[in-house]
């Protein structure tokens, strides 16, 4: 399956260094390689393989190179400078992707080496905007086996929890271990279990700090840790004032849907998060706006689910719904006071309509409108 961005990353390729980055097995070794496939002379080097470091630290690839592809080089001691070098010196036809399953904005130091030098590109979860003639069946799938390549495609559901057990084992004893010593894994193991059950509720750390038995500052750390391995995603109340929006409870989802325990309400709100995070990346990368996700609140717990913000502005709000059709009073609420425009997006709904000025759409249709 050829994943959109694929063409939008070839082009910036042209211009600039591109960054990669994504969940584990989301799909990025994949799209390089269909990269590699267009170049006469292309070159993929995983800092992680000891011959392929070898090369990386000797800038050893042959000059007639024209695609180089530098996986999980986050890794490396000093690997901004090395790139600055690198593209700085590069000859005329060297392109350079450079792919990580970590967020490269962590890893920054005092400064930026490569300020101007390169195009971020973020690979998410297949949604329903790339799958092709996609049904109420993708929909299933996504909720189901979530959008991650290798388990959407699979044979049966079996295949995919299989491949899930293994996903999540290598998540917290490989990627979260090689990331950052921990020195308690069952503590790490408690949390993501928690989490996996708490999806869509705001989280207290203070609530989750006493279920696992330590100091709400290392559950602050292993949140931390989630979300720059993209593992799980922050969704924070909107707010005109954005420091007080970040000192309220967040609310957490999983890039990978098929994590989430729960009922198929719960899926199928994580799901749409997912699709809704895509959208927004996508703002940012492609048009180069401000783009952020949120969720509406009020102190009597008026809630929505999710508000779409471009620079800091909601531009509509959307409640989630798996059956019910009748319109959300929260929704209504928070339409005629603030003015913000509205839809109620619906799993299964029998016909689209409007409830006063506010749409009731069915998901398929609404996530088949979304950038990405």
């Amino acid at each position: 399956m050829e994943r959109s961005q694929l063409s939008l990353i070839e082009k910036d390729l042209r211009q600039k260094l591109v960054f990669l980055t994504g969940p584990r097995q989301v799909g990025k070794t994949h799209l390089a390689l269909d990269l590699l496939k267009k170049s006469a002379n292309g070159v993929y080097l995983n800092y992680d393989n000891l011959e392929d470091r070898a090369i990386i630290h000797r800038s050893a690839w042959l000059p007639a190179t024209e695609l180089l592809v530098l996986d999980e080089l986050h890794k490396m001691a000093g690997w901004k400078n090395y790139l600055k070098g690198v593209f700085d010196t590069k000859p005329a036809q060297l392109r350079i992707l450079v792919t990580g399953s970590a967020r490269l904005d962590t890893f920054r130091s005092s400064g930026d080496s490569l300020a101007g030098r390169y195009f971020r590109h973020r690979l998410n979860p297949l949604s329903v905007v790339e799958v092709a003639q996609a049904s109420e069946s993708t929909l299933d799938a996504l909720m189901t086996r979530g959008g991650f390549p290798e388990p959407f495609l699979a044979e049966t559901d079996q295949d995919a929890d299989r491949w899930r057990m293994q996903y999540v084992d290598g998540l917290v004893r490989t990627d979260i271990l090689d990331f950052e010593r921990i020195h308690d894994l069952k503590a790490v193991q408690l949390t993501m279990e928690l989490l996996r059950r708490r999806v869509g509720s705001p989280i207290s750390i203070t609530s989750l700090a006493q279920d696992v038995a330590c100091s709400p500052n290392t559950i602050k750390k292993y949140l931390d840790i989630f979300e720059a391995l993209f593992i799980v995603f922050r969704v924070t109340p909107y707010h005109h004032n954005i420091a007080r929006s970040l000192l309220k409870e967040p609310k957490l989802y999983f890039y990978d849907t098929g994590m989430v325990k729960g009922d198929d309400g719960l899926r199928f709100e994580n799901m749409m998060a997912v699709s809704l995070l895509k959208h927004v990346n996508a703002i940012e990368d492609y048009e180069g706006k401000r783009a952020a996700l949120h969720y509406l609140r009020t102190k009597e717990k008026k809630e929505v689910d999710f508000a779409l913000a471009l620079e800091d502005q909601p531009t509509f709000i959307i409640e989630a719904k798996l059956s019910e059709s009748d319109l959300a009073p929260s929704l209504r609420y928070f339409h005629e006071k603030y003015g913000f425009p509205a839809v109620q997006v619906v799993r299964h709904l029998r016909q689209e309509r409007m409830a006063g000025d506010i749409p009731i759409r069915r998901a398929l249709n609404f996530l088949r409108e979304l950038k990405m």
